[in-house]
């Protein structure tokens, strides 16, 4: 039986990360956070100062990093990944055959993704590029031009199981347990 690869997909602020390692409690997967990959890099290193804007990064610059964490013969989790219709295909045309492929689309609305941004930043959330505002409308105008392209290209595919999952709260609990129903 092939392994399960789970991408946690949506805009900023919607909850990827948040639910991707509530999962990481229930069953263990190999964790792939592109985001804090990036976020990781030396300060002086360009492609960090790049996705410190709310710049994306080229996809032949990602290619390599994400193929470097993706052991084969575990269970993963992507969170942030692909972004592009690029890094889509190409995740679906290296990795289809070797992994049973589920996305969760986390689909709110933007003023939603605004919201928990500005919460994650209140509670002490330490992402400089949440701190800079025309950086978080940058990234989430690059979602809405370039990464919705990619999930709606995702959804079309009949070698992997898509989720369009609305959240019906605001308590991380409860939208939990609704995406766990859902993606079972």
């Amino acid at each position: 039986m092939k392994p399960e690869m789970l991408l946690f997909m949506g805009g900023q602020g919607s909850g990827k990360g948040t639910f991707a390692k509530l999962l990481l409690k229930q069953h263990d997967y190999n964790y792939i956070e592109m985001g804090a990959i990036l976020r990781q890099l030396p300060e002086t290193n360009e492609l960090r100062k790049k996705i410190m804007t709310g710049e994306l990064a080229k996809d032949e610059e990602l290619f390599p990093i994400i193929s470097d964490h993706i052991a084969l013969d575990k269970d993963i989790i992507l969170d942030g990944y692909p972004r592009t219709i690029g890094q889509a295909k190409w995740l679906i045309e290296n990795y289809a055959d070797k992994f049973n492929i589920k996305i969760a689309f986390l689909n709110i609305s933007e003023e939603t993704m605004m919201a928990h941004i500005q919460n994650r930043i209140k509670e002490g959330g330490n992402r400089a590029d949440d701190a800079d505002e025309n950086a978080v409308r940058k990234r989430i105008e690059s979602f809405k031009t370039i990464t919705m392209p990619a999930i709606e290209w995702l959804s079309t595919l009949d070698n992997v199981k898509f989720y369009d999952i609305h959240l019906p709260s605001d308590d991380i609990d409860i939208n939990f347990n609704h995406i766990m129903t859902i993606i079972k």
